[in-house]
Protein backbone atom coordinates (compact mmCIF):
# COMPACT_ATOMS: atom_id res chain seq x y z
CA UNK A 1 0.00 0.00 0.00
CA UNK A 2 1.67 3.46 -0.76
CA UNK A 3 1.39 6.83 1.36
CA UNK A 4 -1.29 7.86 -1.23
CA UNK A 5 -3.78 5.08 -0.12
CA UNK A 6 -2.26 4.84 3.23
CA UNK A 7 -3.63 8.31 3.33
CA UNK A 8 -7.29 7.21 1.93
CA UNK A 9 -7.57 4.72 5.10
CA UNK A 10 -5.99 6.48 8.14
CA UNK A 11 -6.93 9.20 9.58
CA UNK A 12 -5.30 12.44 8.89
CA UNK A 13 -4.55 14.60 11.72
CA UNK A 14 -4.39 18.81 11.03
CA UNK A 15 -0.33 19.66 10.68
CA UNK A 16 0.60 15.84 10.20
CA UNK A 17 3.51 16.16 7.96
CA UNK A 18 4.17 13.30 5.37
CA UNK A 19 6.99 11.55 7.30
CA UNK A 20 4.68 11.51 10.41
CA UNK A 21 1.72 9.54 8.27
CA UNK A 22 4.73 7.45 6.37
CA UNK A 23 5.19 6.20 10.21
CA UNK A 24 1.42 5.64 10.79
CA UNK A 25 1.15 3.31 7.75
CA UNK A 26 3.54 1.15 8.57
CA UNK A 27 2.28 -1.71 10.66
CA UNK A 28 5.67 -2.66 12.80
CA UNK A 29 5.71 -4.95 15.98
CA UNK A 30 6.58 -3.71 18.93
CA UNK A 31 10.02 -4.52 20.59
CA UNK A 32 8.56 -6.93 22.70
CA UNK A 33 6.68 -8.74 20.22
CA UNK A 34 10.10 -9.29 18.42
CA UNK A 35 12.12 -11.09 21.38
CA UNK A 36 8.78 -12.28 23.16
CA UNK A 37 9.56 -16.13 21.90
CA UNK A 38 13.38 -15.93 22.67
CA UNK A 39 12.50 -14.04 26.12
CA UNK A 40 10.06 -15.95 27.42
CA UNK A 41 11.65 -19.40 26.02
CA UNK A 42 15.11 -18.18 27.87
CA UNK A 43 13.36 -17.55 31.11
CA UNK A 44 11.54 -20.90 31.34
CA UNK A 45 14.81 -22.86 30.77
CA UNK A 46 16.39 -21.01 33.13
CA UNK A 47 13.85 -21.45 35.35
CA UNK A 48 14.06 -25.19 34.94
CA UNK A 49 17.62 -25.85 35.36
CA UNK A 50 17.98 -23.02 38.30
CA UNK A 51 14.83 -25.18 40.18
CA UNK A 52 16.75 -28.53 39.17
CA UNK A 53 20.08 -27.94 40.45
CA UNK A 54 18.02 -26.91 44.02
CA UNK A 55 16.51 -30.18 43.96
CA UNK A 56 19.72 -31.83 43.39
CA UNK A 57 21.83 -29.74 45.96
CA UNK A 58 19.26 -30.51 48.93
CA UNK A 59 19.98 -34.38 48.07
CA UNK A 60 16.76 -35.47 48.24
CA UNK A 61 17.89 -38.15 46.20
CA UNK A 62 21.91 -37.96 46.27
CA UNK A 63 22.81 -41.05 44.08
CA UNK A 64 19.82 -40.87 41.11
CA UNK A 65 19.45 -37.34 40.37
CA UNK A 66 22.47 -35.57 39.22
CA UNK A 67 22.31 -32.06 38.74
CA UNK A 68 22.33 -29.69 35.63
CA UNK A 69 26.17 -28.58 36.90
CA UNK A 70 27.40 -32.02 37.50
CA UNK A 71 25.70 -33.16 34.00
CA UNK A 72 27.60 -30.54 32.18
CA UNK A 73 30.76 -31.96 34.26
CA UNK A 74 30.33 -35.04 32.86
CA UNK A 75 29.51 -34.36 29.65
CA UNK A 76 32.54 -32.28 29.64
CA UNK A 77 34.45 -34.95 30.16
CA UNK A 78 33.71 -37.62 27.98
CA UNK A 79 34.83 -35.03 25.24
CA UNK A 80 37.93 -34.73 26.91
CA UNK A 81 39.16 -38.24 28.33
CA UNK A 82 41.31 -39.87 25.79
CA UNK A 83 39.91 -43.11 27.24
CA UNK A 84 36.12 -42.30 26.33
CA UNK A 85 34.88 -44.13 23.49
CA UNK A 86 32.41 -40.97 23.11
CA UNK A 87 33.53 -40.49 19.57
CA UNK A 88 33.10 -44.51 18.49
CA UNK A 89 29.48 -44.33 20.15
CA UNK A 90 28.94 -40.73 18.18
CA UNK A 91 30.18 -41.89 14.51
CA UNK A 92 27.93 -45.60 14.95
CA UNK A 93 24.89 -43.87 16.02
CA UNK A 94 25.39 -40.93 13.68
CA UNK A 95 26.05 -43.37 10.37
CA UNK A 96 22.72 -45.69 11.45
CA UNK A 97 20.50 -42.69 11.89
CA UNK A 98 21.77 -40.77 8.33
CA UNK A 99 21.15 -43.81 6.78
CA UNK A 100 17.91 -45.21 7.79
CA UNK A 101 16.47 -42.12 8.27
CA UNK A 102 17.69 -41.05 4.85
CA UNK A 103 16.21 -43.95 3.07
CA UNK A 104 12.85 -43.43 5.18
CA UNK A 105 12.79 -39.79 3.19
CA UNK A 106 13.03 -41.25 -0.20
CA UNK A 107 10.72 -43.74 0.29
CA UNK A 108 8.16 -42.20 2.21
CA UNK A 109 8.19 -39.45 -0.57
CA UNK A 110 7.83 -41.59 -3.36
CA UNK A 111 5.09 -43.68 -1.94
CA UNK A 112 3.49 -41.05 -0.18
CA UNK A 113 2.89 -39.05 -3.09
CA UNK A 114 1.76 -42.08 -5.07
CA UNK A 115 -0.70 -43.01 -2.80
CA UNK A 116 -1.81 -39.30 -2.50
CA UNK A 117 -1.94 -39.31 -6.25
CA UNK A 118 -3.07 -42.85 -7.35
CA UNK A 119 -6.69 -43.60 -5.35
CA UNK A 120 -6.00 -47.10 -6.49
CA UNK A 121 -2.32 -47.50 -4.77
CA UNK A 122 -3.64 -45.91 -1.80
CA UNK A 123 -6.61 -49.02 -1.84
CA UNK A 124 -3.38 -51.03 -2.11
CA UNK A 125 -0.77 -49.99 0.45
CA UNK A 126 -3.38 -48.45 2.73
CA UNK A 127 -3.83 -51.67 5.01
CA UNK A 128 0.02 -52.24 5.01
CA UNK A 129 0.66 -48.82 6.07
CA UNK A 130 -1.67 -48.84 8.99
CA UNK A 131 -0.61 -52.26 10.25
CA UNK A 132 2.96 -51.26 10.05
CA UNK A 133 2.36 -47.58 12.08
CA UNK A 134 0.50 -49.14 14.51
CA UNK A 135 2.77 -51.74 15.28
CA UNK A 136 5.64 -50.89 17.88
CA UNK A 137 8.72 -51.31 16.15
CA UNK A 138 10.45 -52.48 19.61
CA UNK A 139 8.63 -55.46 18.96
CA UNK A 140 10.39 -56.47 15.76
CA UNK A 141 14.11 -55.88 17.31
CA UNK A 142 14.71 -59.10 18.07
CA UNK A 143 13.51 -60.50 14.80
CA UNK A 144 15.96 -57.67 12.97
CA UNK A 145 18.73 -58.89 14.84
CA UNK A 146 17.84 -62.48 14.10
CA UNK A 147 17.78 -61.37 10.31
CA UNK A 148 20.69 -58.99 9.86
CA UNK A 149 22.98 -59.52 13.35
CA UNK A 150 23.87 -57.41 16.30
CA UNK A 151 25.92 -54.63 14.10
CA UNK A 152 24.26 -51.58 11.70
CA UNK A 153 22.11 -53.29 9.44
CA UNK A 154 19.07 -54.26 12.60
CA UNK A 155 19.67 -51.03 13.69
CA UNK A 156 19.10 -49.12 10.36
CA UNK A 157 16.01 -51.27 9.74
CA UNK A 158 14.94 -50.27 13.09
CA UNK A 159 15.03 -46.52 11.97
CA UNK A 160 13.71 -46.73 8.58
CA UNK A 161 10.29 -48.35 10.18
CA UNK A 162 9.84 -45.77 12.99
CA UNK A 163 10.92 -42.76 10.29
CA UNK A 164 9.11 -43.78 6.91
CA UNK A 165 5.30 -44.12 7.88
CA UNK A 166 5.01 -40.66 9.65
CA UNK A 167 6.52 -39.53 6.15
CA UNK A 168 4.47 -41.99 3.78
CA UNK A 169 0.86 -40.43 5.81
CA UNK A 170 1.55 -37.18 6.30
CA UNK A 171 2.75 -36.61 2.18
CA UNK A 172 0.02 -38.71 1.07
CA UNK A 173 -2.63 -36.18 3.21
CA UNK A 174 -0.54 -33.56 1.38
CA UNK A 175 -0.86 -34.46 -2.18
CA UNK A 176 -4.73 -35.02 -1.14
CA UNK A 177 -5.23 -32.17 0.50
CA UNK A 178 -5.10 -29.84 -2.95
CA UNK A 179 -7.86 -27.10 -3.63
CA UNK A 180 -9.90 -29.11 -5.97
CA UNK A 181 -10.86 -25.10 -7.37
CA UNK A 182 -7.05 -24.86 -8.00
CA UNK A 183 -7.30 -28.23 -10.19
CA UNK A 184 -10.26 -27.04 -11.85
CA UNK A 185 -8.46 -23.91 -13.35
CA UNK A 186 -5.42 -25.54 -14.30
CA UNK A 187 -7.36 -28.50 -16.44
CA UNK A 188 -9.23 -25.46 -17.89
CA UNK A 189 -6.14 -23.79 -18.99
CA UNK A 190 -4.84 -27.25 -20.50
CA UNK A 191 -2.12 -28.13 -18.21
CA UNK A 192 -1.27 -31.06 -18.47
CA UNK A 193 -1.54 -33.85 -15.26
CA UNK A 194 2.38 -33.58 -14.68
CA UNK A 195 2.07 -29.28 -15.01
CA UNK A 196 -0.19 -29.53 -12.30
CA UNK A 197 1.69 -32.10 -9.99
CA UNK A 198 4.79 -30.06 -10.47
CA UNK A 199 3.31 -26.37 -10.07
CA UNK A 200 -0.15 -26.73 -8.15
CA UNK A 201 0.42 -30.13 -6.21
CA UNK A 202 3.53 -30.38 -4.71
CA UNK A 203 4.42 -27.03 -3.81
CA UNK A 204 0.99 -27.21 -1.98
CA UNK A 205 1.85 -30.41 -0.42
CA UNK A 206 5.81 -29.22 1.17
CA UNK A 207 4.22 -28.00 5.09
CA UNK A 208 2.59 -31.19 5.15
CA UNK A 209 6.11 -33.24 3.76
CA UNK A 210 8.28 -30.95 6.41
CA UNK A 211 5.98 -31.86 8.72
CA UNK A 212 6.54 -35.70 8.09
CA UNK A 213 9.80 -35.08 8.33
CA UNK A 214 9.68 -33.49 11.79
CA UNK A 215 7.77 -35.76 13.46
CA UNK A 216 9.58 -38.80 11.81
CA UNK A 217 13.13 -37.14 13.49
CA UNK A 218 11.41 -38.03 16.76
CA UNK A 219 10.52 -41.87 15.41
CA UNK A 220 14.29 -42.39 14.16
CA UNK A 221 16.17 -41.12 17.83
CA UNK A 222 13.80 -43.64 18.98
CA UNK A 223 14.42 -46.21 16.68
CA UNK A 224 18.63 -45.68 17.59
CA UNK A 225 18.22 -45.27 21.00
CA UNK A 226 15.97 -48.58 21.91
CA UNK A 227 18.20 -50.50 19.18
CA UNK A 228 21.47 -49.88 20.42
CA UNK A 229 20.10 -50.51 23.83
CA UNK A 230 18.41 -53.70 23.55
CA UNK A 231 21.98 -54.96 21.41
CA UNK A 232 25.20 -53.06 20.46
CA UNK A 233 28.68 -53.00 20.35
CA UNK A 234 28.97 -49.09 19.81
CA UNK A 235 26.89 -46.03 20.31
CA UNK A 236 24.91 -43.59 21.93
CA UNK A 237 21.90 -46.47 23.20
CA UNK A 238 24.52 -48.53 23.96
CA UNK A 239 26.19 -45.89 26.26
CA UNK A 240 23.15 -45.03 27.95
CA UNK A 241 22.40 -48.25 28.88
CA UNK A 242 25.76 -48.72 30.26
CA UNK A 243 26.04 -46.48 32.39
CA UNK A 244 22.94 -46.54 33.98
CA UNK A 245 23.50 -50.46 35.02
CA UNK A 246 26.68 -49.04 36.37
CA UNK A 247 24.81 -46.41 38.14
CA UNK A 248 26.59 -43.78 36.64
CA UNK A 249 24.21 -41.29 36.36
CA UNK A 250 25.76 -38.40 35.59
CA UNK A 251 27.47 -39.97 32.48
CA UNK A 252 24.03 -41.15 31.86
CA UNK A 253 22.39 -37.91 31.58
CA UNK A 254 24.87 -36.82 29.93
CA UNK A 255 23.83 -38.92 26.74
CA UNK A 256 19.95 -38.50 27.43
CA UNK A 257 20.78 -34.41 27.22
CA UNK A 258 23.17 -34.81 24.45
CA UNK A 259 20.38 -37.22 22.17
CA UNK A 260 17.61 -34.70 23.31
CA UNK A 261 19.59 -31.58 22.17
CA UNK A 262 20.70 -33.75 18.55
CA UNK A 263 16.70 -33.88 18.03
CA UNK A 264 16.38 -30.11 19.00
CA UNK A 265 18.49 -28.88 16.92
CA UNK A 266 17.58 -31.48 13.83
CA UNK A 267 13.98 -30.21 14.87
CA UNK A 268 14.52 -26.89 14.56
CA UNK A 269 16.63 -27.02 10.89
CA UNK A 270 13.47 -28.72 9.54
CA UNK A 271 10.89 -26.12 10.93
CA UNK A 272 13.06 -23.42 9.19
CA UNK A 273 13.14 -24.84 6.24
CA UNK A 274 9.49 -25.16 6.48
CA UNK A 275 9.02 -21.48 8.01
CA UNK A 276 10.65 -20.38 4.56
CA UNK A 277 7.74 -22.29 2.75
CA UNK A 278 4.84 -20.58 4.41
CA UNK A 279 5.81 -17.56 4.05
CA UNK A 280 3.29 -16.78 1.68
CA UNK A 281 0.64 -17.97 4.81
CA UNK A 282 -0.85 -15.33 6.93
CA UNK A 283 0.58 -15.61 10.56
CA UNK A 284 -2.46 -15.91 13.70
CA UNK A 285 -0.35 -13.99 16.28
CA UNK A 286 -2.18 -13.48 19.97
Amino acid sequence: MSIKEADTVLPVTRGETTRVRERRSVMRPSRWKRYEALVLGTASVVGVLTAWQLVANAKVVPVFFPGPLAISEALAKLFTDPRSEIWIDLATSGQELAMGYGGAIVVGLVIGILMGWYTRFQYALDPWVNFFYSTPRIVLIPLFIIWLGIDWPSKVAVIFLGAVFPIIINTMAGVRNTDSSLLRVARSFGASEALIFRRVVLPGAVPFILTGFRLGVGHALTGVIVAEYIAARHGIGKFIADTSVTLQMPKMFAGVVFIAGTGVLLTWLIQRIENRFQRWRPQIKS
